[in-house]
């Protein structure tokens, strides 16, 4: 079995850091989730018409 590498640069990971090399590379991780380049898949279905947008329903 091989060592573990950092999927950010490829370098061996530091246990204390794992499944990083270096603060950096953990920096450059996180700043891509904040960025959006990363995303997770959802089953949430977005309504066609947001509450907001709806009128409200008039009085009688």
């Amino acid at each position: 079995m091989s060592d573990p590498t950092c999927p950010i640069c490829g370098r061996a990971t530091v246990p204390q850091l794992r499944p990083f090399c270096s603060k950096r590379c953990a920096d450059v991780d996180l700043g891509r989730w904040f960025s959006g380049q990363y995303r997770t898949p959802s089953l949430r279905i977005e309504p066609e018409q947001d509450d907001e947008d709806r009128l409200p329903e008039p009085l009688d």
